[in-house]
């Protein structure tokens, strides 16, 4: 059997040009790439998914998945499996920053929230996902090269019957920090890595173990371990509550020598490690989840080469746990419509462009927090240690502590030339109340499809909309908490458009929102090229 002809049997021959493999190839099955594949197959995009792993991945990595990309989750109508997939009940919104605790718990309603689930039984779920809307991972399937001309790109796969060519409109590197696929297109990944380790376990305490009130340990022959960040002269010591007997913790220890974080850590290393940096031996029962990794702070210079675009660790390493995931799946989510809108041929020109502006910008974003985390976490000395006494003391004001939440969980807002102050956030999830009965934008948003929302009953505005029936879809809605007249979404769940009020000034704006992001009129213009400029 050819390693490629099911494809070829199915591609989908665009006239006057060469027949294609694939729409897209997504190199890499992480979440980054298992995201995007969902997105594009859901937006009627043909992807196919190249893994060099034979099989799935089960090595403990992330053991969460928090922020902007659950709300994101929601608006695919996924939020409720990643729930029932997580391994226990959505926590306390209490999160470690840097040797502080952001604790929402303070606020009526918090800012970030987030799932414990593993990364592995993550992937899982956006596999199935995959799989139920008609596609399929090629696991043991290298790619050990790439071209591209003005038309297509291919790639040079080691399969386990060999080596093949597959050839794509488009290909998306999410094969992580170590991307052969950046390397191979030769885009730089300037920034640092940290000369230290981090090795991460949860497991169960002895009985002999309790806690004192304020959540430290108890240990015998050991004496009293804070909660929170203990920093000694061997490194740091990172302690959760016990909850039923079970305990997070985590080390840090300075050593310039890169490890191989798909190497399992041994509770013989994990015990090592402890006593070189708290100076005991810390009594501990059964691991539940053990994990080492060490950080790097990193971005590619350009998320875009021609027909070649990056997303997730391929892009950007980020310094500090509990980010990386939210920021790659969102890379996808912003970079599947605009592929999509390529293959059917009524992109912008700029379009693809954008892709590189936003999620570059994001990963800035993603960047200052988790550097900021980075200077405050290493510093021993007393002066490191009255900044971070004088960090949390801010952090008790609401305005800083939600400012924060929004900065780590991702929640981002793409800089915009509109004069509504909703274009370029997320939508809300606002309910709505139809003819049809009641709704959410969470609901409109299960196809990935662009939605104008009309609120205000603004017929104008609804037939300039229809011009691009084809491409957005259309309701008529009201909400008891309503933010403008009307708003247009992308199908990343980001606003492009909002209304003013002012019925002249809301007709054009919105005519040159819909041209920029959705292209002309399909009655007003022929097929367009997906060609890059």
């Amino acid at each position: 059997m050819s390693t490629t002809g099911s494809f070829k049997a199915v591609a989908k021959e665009f006239e006057g040009e060469q027949a294609v493999d694939a729409d897209v190839i997504i190199v890499g099955a992480g979440p980054a790439g298992l995201m995007l594949a969902g997105e594009l197959q859901l937006a009627g995009v043909r992807p196919l998914v190249l893994e060099r792993n034979p099989q799935s991945r089960e090595t403990p990595k992330a053991h969460g998945i928090g922020g902007q990309i659950l709300e994101l989750l929601r608006y695919r109508g996924l939020l409720d499996r990643v729930a029932e997939a997580a391994t226990g009940p959505m926590p306390a919104p209490r999160f470690p920053f840097g040797g502080v605790h952001l604790d929402f718990t303070q606020l009526e309603e918090s800012p970030m929230q987030a799932f414990p689930i593993p990364q592995a039984r993550l992937e899982r779920l956006l596999a199935e996902r995959f799989a139920e809307l008609g596609g399929a991972v090629r696991r043991g399937h290298e790619v050990v090269g790439v071209s591209q001309d003005g038309d297509t790109v291919t790639a040079e796969v080691q399969g386990p019957e060999g080596a093949y060519q597959v050839t794509a409109r488009y290909l998306v590197g999410c094969d992580g920090g170590r991307s052969r696929i950046r390397n191979l297109v030769g885009i730089p990944f300037p920034g640092t890595s940290y000369p230290e380790v981090n090795r991460l376990a949860t497991v169960t305490m002895p009985d002999s173990v309790t806690t004192f009130e304020n959540g430290d340990l108890n240990v015998p022959d050991v004496g009293r371990v804070s909660l929170g960040f203990n920093h000694t002269e061997g490194g740091t010591f990172a302690l959760g509550p016990l909850v039923d007997g079970v305990v997070s913790f985590q080390t840090t220890e300075e050593d310039p020598t890169e490890v191989d974080d798909d190497v399992p850590l041994t509770m013989s290393e994990l015990q090592d490690s402890i006593r070189r940096v708290l100076g005991v031996d810390l009594p501990l029962g059964e691991p539940l989840r053990l994990s080492r990794y060490q950080f790097q702070a990193r971005q590619a210079e350009r998320y875009r080469d021609g027909r070649i675009m990056l997303a997730g660790d391929a892009a950007h390493m980020l310094p500090a746990t509990g980010t990386a995931i939210n920021v790659g799946m969102q890379d996808s989510v912003n970079l599947a419509w605009k592929l999509a809108a390529a293959v059917h041929g009524w992109a912008p020109a700029d379009l693809l462009d954008s892709y590189h502006d936003e999620r570059h910008f994001a990963g800035g974003r993603a960047l200052l927090q988790t550097q900021s985390q980075v200077a405050l976490r290493r510093g021993l000395d007393s002066a490191a240690e009255a900044l971070r006494e004088l960090f949390q003391e801010l952090l008790r004001d609401e305005q800083a502590l939600r400012r924060m939440g929004a900065l780590v969980g991702a929640d981002i807002r793409y800089p915009s030339s509109g004069q509504h102050p909703l274009t370029g956030a997320f939508a809300p999830n606002l309910t709505l109340h139809t003819e049809q009965g009641t709704t959410s934008v969470a609901e409109l948003m299960h196809t990935a499809r662009p939605v104008f929302l009309d609120l205000a009953d603004r017929p104008e505005l609804r037939e300039i909309v229809r011009d691009w029936h084809d491409r957005i879809d259309l309701h008529v809605a009201k909400s008891e908490d309503r933010p403008a007249d009307a708003i247009l979404i992308r199908p990343d769940a980001h606003i492009a458009w909002a209304a003013t009020g002012d019925e002249s000034v809301d007709a054009a704006a919105l005519r040159d929102a819909l041209t920029h992001w959705f292209g002309a009129p399909r009655q007003a213009t022929a097929p367009t090229s997906d060609r890059p400029a």
